[in-house]
Protein backbone atom coordinates (compact mmCIF):
# COMPACT_ATOMS: atom_id res chain seq x y z
CA UNK A 1 0.00 0.00 0.00
CA UNK A 2 2.72 2.52 1.16
CA UNK A 3 4.90 1.41 -2.18
CA UNK A 4 4.24 4.59 -4.10
CA UNK A 5 6.05 6.73 -1.32
CA UNK A 6 9.11 5.14 -2.53
CA UNK A 7 9.14 6.56 -5.72
CA UNK A 8 10.21 10.01 -5.44
CA UNK A 9 11.93 11.96 -8.31
CA UNK A 10 15.52 12.62 -8.48
CA UNK A 11 16.51 16.19 -9.25
CA UNK A 12 19.99 16.29 -11.41
CA UNK A 13 22.07 19.18 -12.20
CA UNK A 14 24.84 19.39 -14.51
CA UNK A 15 27.05 21.62 -16.07
CA UNK A 16 28.76 21.23 -19.12
CA UNK A 17 30.51 24.15 -21.04
CA UNK A 18 31.56 23.63 -24.96
CA UNK A 19 35.12 24.16 -25.65
CA UNK A 20 34.09 26.54 -28.80
CA UNK A 21 35.38 29.68 -29.19
CA UNK A 22 32.59 31.81 -27.02
CA UNK A 23 32.17 35.40 -28.12
CA UNK A 24 32.35 38.26 -25.61
CA UNK A 25 29.92 41.20 -25.70
CA UNK A 26 31.40 44.46 -25.35
CA UNK A 27 28.16 46.80 -26.69
CA UNK A 28 24.87 46.72 -27.12
CA UNK A 29 25.51 46.40 -30.92
CA UNK A 30 27.36 43.02 -30.18
CA UNK A 31 24.61 41.85 -28.17
CA UNK A 32 22.45 42.91 -31.36
CA UNK A 33 24.66 41.69 -33.45
CA UNK A 34 23.95 38.10 -31.45
CA UNK A 35 20.49 38.19 -30.82
CA UNK A 36 19.45 39.04 -34.56
CA UNK A 37 21.88 36.13 -35.98
CA UNK A 38 19.57 33.83 -33.28
CA UNK A 39 16.46 35.05 -33.93
CA UNK A 40 13.77 32.96 -36.27
CA UNK A 41 13.25 36.12 -39.13
CA UNK A 42 10.23 34.68 -39.42
CA UNK A 43 8.94 35.34 -36.31
CA UNK A 44 10.73 38.29 -35.59
CA UNK A 45 7.75 40.88 -37.20
CA UNK A 46 4.84 38.32 -36.19
CA UNK A 47 5.43 36.66 -32.66
CA UNK A 48 7.31 38.81 -29.62
CA UNK A 49 10.00 36.32 -27.94
CA UNK A 50 12.09 36.99 -24.73
CA UNK A 51 15.57 35.47 -24.59
CA UNK A 52 18.41 36.25 -22.15
CA UNK A 53 22.37 35.72 -23.49
CA UNK A 54 24.31 33.83 -20.33
CA UNK A 55 27.78 35.53 -19.32
CA UNK A 56 30.47 34.37 -17.28
CA UNK A 57 32.80 37.00 -15.46
CA UNK A 58 34.12 37.92 -18.77
CA UNK A 59 31.72 38.49 -20.32
CA UNK A 60 31.65 35.43 -22.84
CA UNK A 61 28.50 34.13 -23.75
CA UNK A 62 28.04 31.11 -22.43
CA UNK A 63 24.49 30.52 -24.39
CA UNK A 64 21.10 31.99 -25.39
CA UNK A 65 18.06 31.18 -23.36
CA UNK A 66 14.92 31.11 -25.37
CA UNK A 67 12.62 31.79 -22.28
CA UNK A 68 8.91 32.70 -23.72
CA UNK A 69 7.54 32.91 -26.96
CA UNK A 70 3.88 35.07 -26.39
CA UNK A 71 1.45 37.02 -28.85
CA UNK A 72 1.69 40.24 -31.01
CA UNK A 73 2.01 42.47 -28.35
CA UNK A 74 3.19 40.78 -25.46
CA UNK A 75 4.72 37.33 -23.67
CA UNK A 76 4.91 36.16 -20.32
CA UNK A 77 8.18 36.24 -18.43
CA UNK A 78 8.39 34.16 -15.19
CA UNK A 79 11.32 35.32 -13.52
CA UNK A 80 11.96 32.29 -10.99
CA UNK A 81 12.04 30.12 -14.42
CA UNK A 82 14.99 32.81 -15.68
CA UNK A 83 16.91 32.68 -12.49
CA UNK A 84 16.84 28.78 -12.30
CA UNK A 85 18.27 28.58 -15.46
CA UNK A 86 20.61 31.26 -15.16
CA UNK A 87 22.10 30.22 -11.70
CA UNK A 88 22.56 26.44 -13.37
CA UNK A 89 24.30 27.54 -16.28
CA UNK A 90 26.54 29.44 -13.48
CA UNK A 91 26.45 32.71 -15.54
CA UNK A 92 27.43 35.93 -13.24
CA UNK A 93 25.33 38.59 -15.43
CA UNK A 94 22.99 38.35 -18.28
CA UNK A 95 21.67 40.42 -21.23
CA UNK A 96 17.90 40.19 -21.68
CA UNK A 97 16.21 41.16 -24.78
CA UNK A 98 12.93 40.51 -26.69
CA UNK A 99 11.28 41.64 -30.12
CA UNK A 100 8.56 44.27 -30.97
CA UNK A 101 6.73 42.65 -33.68
CA UNK A 102 5.43 46.20 -34.40
CA UNK A 103 8.67 47.54 -35.03
CA UNK A 104 8.70 50.25 -32.52
CA UNK A 105 12.26 50.25 -30.18
CA UNK A 106 10.10 52.56 -27.67
CA UNK A 107 10.52 50.17 -24.60
CA UNK A 108 6.63 49.99 -22.73
CA UNK A 109 5.79 50.39 -19.35
CA UNK A 110 5.71 46.42 -19.25
CA UNK A 111 9.43 46.63 -20.48
CA UNK A 112 10.35 48.54 -18.25
CA UNK A 113 8.72 46.58 -15.29
CA UNK A 114 10.09 43.23 -16.09
CA UNK A 115 13.30 44.93 -16.00
CA UNK A 116 12.90 46.78 -12.68
CA UNK A 117 11.82 43.26 -11.65
CA UNK A 118 15.12 41.33 -13.01
CA UNK A 119 17.12 43.92 -11.68
CA UNK A 120 16.27 43.61 -8.50
CA UNK A 121 15.81 40.00 -8.20
CA UNK A 122 19.93 39.72 -9.89
CA UNK A 123 20.63 42.05 -7.02
CA UNK A 124 20.29 39.20 -4.43
CA UNK A 125 21.80 36.51 -6.49
CA UNK A 126 24.97 38.47 -7.66
CA UNK A 127 23.73 38.54 -10.94
CA UNK A 128 24.34 41.65 -12.95
CA UNK A 129 22.06 42.74 -15.60
CA UNK A 130 24.37 44.11 -17.93
CA UNK A 131 21.47 45.77 -20.66
CA UNK A 132 18.03 44.84 -21.61
CA UNK A 133 17.69 44.86 -25.52
CA UNK A 134 14.11 45.50 -27.50
CA UNK A 135 15.11 44.53 -31.28
CA UNK A 136 13.40 44.53 -34.74
CA UNK A 137 14.71 43.64 -38.21
CA UNK A 138 16.56 46.75 -38.59
CA UNK A 139 17.38 48.04 -35.34
CA UNK A 140 17.95 47.82 -31.31
CA UNK A 141 17.17 49.83 -28.60
CA UNK A 142 19.39 49.38 -25.79
CA UNK A 143 18.60 50.48 -21.47
CA UNK A 144 22.33 51.33 -20.83
CA UNK A 145 22.85 53.03 -24.04
CA UNK A 146 19.65 55.23 -23.70
CA UNK A 147 20.16 55.73 -19.61
CA UNK A 148 17.19 53.85 -18.39
CA UNK A 149 18.60 50.84 -16.79
CA UNK A 150 20.77 53.07 -14.28
CA UNK A 151 17.17 54.85 -13.49
CA UNK A 152 15.26 51.58 -12.27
Amino acid sequence: MLAYMNKVAEIGIYYKSTPKVKPVIKSGNDAFKLLIDNWDENLIELQEEFKVILLNNANKVLGILPLSKGGITSCLVDVRLLFSVVLKANATAIIISHNHPSGKLTPSSSDYEITRKIKSAGKILDIILIDHIIITRVGYYSFVEEGDLSQL
